[in-house]
């Protein structure tokens, strides 16, 4: 067979359905896969490290039994740890570092049958809503190459927005499997914090913020991969108990009559884009027409107050895992060694006071409640993923001006006198302006989807937010299975990828 012109019209469960029934061999799918890379690629630059040998001796081999068998698979290069494999963590201070072990997710992912064809871009230990980290270069958008695809795991939305996967994974610590779902037109769920499990190596990532999952084309392959990854691993710091039903059989059941709030404003009171609110509004006009009840409301919160405690946590995170990158460079991590805005924010994090740090988490706790409170009226909480449509690349980097001032204070350790200054409440505003609703799911471990239900006039994605109770994955499930039949996306493409 001379490579198989079809593979993108399939999800990963229609190509896995392919090879059961032996119409295509995983070896196929997985010289496809490498072909589609090596297309789309240099002009995206998703894919940082391609693992080709590595996915051919994986069909050789005897490839589990599991209900992706054979279908090729992108890994985000951040906490999705392949025992031999560099891991760079999209920073030079981990560029020759070599896990000596698979992460469990990764374990698990392999045992659903998925074969690893390479790593995917982010930005330095996955910091930013957009994919530039100094040491790969920008990823870009498949719909415009000119835009970001989001991040942190924005290689692996450009991957699968491009076709060069059906599936890819991602993590979310404030929105970074979401928001590059949003900006590529495709679907991505956070789950609930302990669903899916974060060893051998980490526990409470961010504090409990972090969890991984994928980025999909289709609802049904998110809801099939969850099944096969989900429940806690030796040691893990949360339990959450497992669903009554299998989350791919949910999408095929009807979601009810559901009570829907929704909500366009900025929870910090910056401006939102027309788009992004006709995103929110032709949304709830599509639910009312499906009988579920819509009405504008939103959660009594001070959004100011929970992006200054999220920077906290932020902030001091990656002052600790500097200190704990000693162990991979095999010496303390020096100031060359990180990007310039990541060691700035490692200063600020030595600055706070463990009095500040436990202060800041307490809002989350707040927060949680008033969540829980707000889910008694209404099932999902509808919201824009993004203030703006995707962004130019470049325009999130620092200003020269905001360059040079940030090396002067990296040479002389000047936290201290940053901080005093009022720049934690900048950077908070600042950072949250193009990204203030994504954070919220993340404060309370609450499961949150992205849903690609709008276009631009440009013709970019803009996708929607739907936040639901904690540990009710499945009434999503249901729902986005809802609209992706009512307003199918599984086949819309990139300009460029057009075939």
């Amino acid at each position: 067979m001379e490579g198989f012109k079809e593979y993108d019209r399939y999800d990963g469960l229609g190509l896995a359905d392919l090879v059961k029934k032996k119409d295509v061999s995983p070896r196929e799918l997985v010289e496809e896969a490498i072909n589609r890379i090596e297309q789309y690629n240099p002009q995206l630059n998703a894919v940082i490290l391609p693992m080709y040998d590595y996915a051919r001796k994986l069909v050789q081999e005897d490839i589990p039994e599991g209900p992706f068998k054979g279908v090729p698979f992108l890994l985000k290069d951040l906490l999705a740890a392949v025992e031999g494999v560099p891991m760079t963590m999209g920073s030079r201070a981990c560029k020759h570092y070599i896990p000596k072990t698979d992460s469990e997710l990764v374990k698990r992912f392999k045992k659903a049958g998925l074969v690893i064809a390479g790593k995917t871009n982010c930005p330095e230990f996955g910091l930013l809503a957009v994919t530039e980290p100094e040491l790969h270069g920008p990823t870009r958008n498949p719909w415009n190459t000119d835009r970001t695809p989001g991040g942190s795991s924005g290689g692996s939305g450009s991957a699968v927005a491009a076709g060069m996967v059906p599936i890819a994974s991602a993590g979310d610590g404030g929105g970074s499997i979401r928001i590059p779902a949003a900006c590529c037109g495709l679907f991505g769920l956070k789950p609930s914090r302990g669903r899916n499990p974060t060893g051998p190596e980490h526990g409470r990532i961010w504090q409990g913020a972090v969890v991984e999952h994928v980025i999909t084309r289709s609802v049904r392959d998110s809801a099939a991969i969850l099944d096969s990854t989900l429940g806690p691993d030796i040691g893990a710091p949360y339990f959450i108990p497992s669903p009554e039903v299998p989350y791919l059989n949910e999408t095929d059941n009807p979601p009810g009559r559901l009570k829907i709030a929704f909500n366009t404003q900025s929870p910090i009171g910056t401006e939102v884009h027309k788009e992004c609110v006709n995103a929110v509004l032709d949304t709830a006009t599509l639910l009312e027409s499906l009988g579920h009840r819509v009405e504008e409301a939103r959660p009594e919160l001070d959004g100011l107050a929970l992006a200054n405690s999220y920077v906290a946590m932020y902030f001091g995170e990656i002052a600790a895992d500097l200190d704990e990158f000693e162990s991979i460079l095999g010496r303390k991590v020096r100031q060359a060694d990180v990007e310039d805005q990541t060691w700035t924010l490692g200063l600020l994090g030595r600055t706070m006071s463990s009095a500040y740090f436990v202060k800041s988490l307490r809002e989350w706790d707040r927060v949680a409640r008033e969540m829980g409170r707000f889910h008694q009226k209404y099932d999902l909480y509808l919201t824009p993923i993004l203030a703006s449509p995707p962004v130019k690349i470049g325009e999130m980097q620092l200003k020269p001006a905001e360059r040079i001032a940030m090396k002067v204070v990296n040479t002389f350790g000047l936290g201290r006198l940053l901080k005093a200054s009022g720049l934690i409440e900048k950077i908070a505003a600042d950072s949250f302006s193009k990204v203030p609703f994504t954070q919220l799911a993340n404060f309370t471990g609450q499961p949150a989807m992205s849903v690609p239900m709008h276009w631009t006039e440009d013709d970019l994605p803009c996708g929607v937010q739907f936040i639901a109770p904690l540990g009710d994955e499945a009434t999503l499930f249901r729902l986005a299975a809802q609209l992706e039949r009512e307003k199918p996306w599984l086949n819309r493409r990139p300009p460029s990828i057009r075939q």
